[in-house]
């Protein structure tokens, strides 16, 4: 006689609660929020613009207020990205992104650039 615990329906049972185990987890993984700050570029500018300001840069909506700008990743790199926003907005003091600010070297490039 078969014990429950090797009986085919035992088994099926057992991959099926694997399975709602493995795409719930998925599932909460890919909704959870990601941090807001991992997903955007900022940037000050040199000189503050005179009115808030809303430009598409490399196909992505960028606003500035003041000397502040935002954006969200867009998939280029950090420096190609902010040589258009130089271009869109003025000489930029910093940029930041996902991983972290540009260097003095790489901010004085993105000026120079645009």
């Amino acid at each position: 006689m078969t014990t429950l615990a090797n009986s085919p329906l035992s088994r099926t049972l057992l991959a099926a609660g694997l399975a709602i185990a493995g795409t719930l987890a998925s599932f909460a993984a890919t909704t959870t929020p990601a941090d807001a700050a991992a997903t955007r570029y900022s940037a000050k500018l040199t000189a503050a613009v005179e009115a808030p300001a809303r430009k598409v840069v490399n196909g992505v909506l960028w606003n500035c207020a003041g000397d502040a700008c935002s954006g969200p990743v867009d998939g280029a790199r950090a420096i190609s990205t902010c040589v258009k926003v130089v271009k869109a907005f003025g000489q930029v003091s910093s940029f930041a992104g996902p991983k972290g600010e540009l260097s003095a070297e790489d901010l004085q490039r993105c000026n120079a650039a645009a």
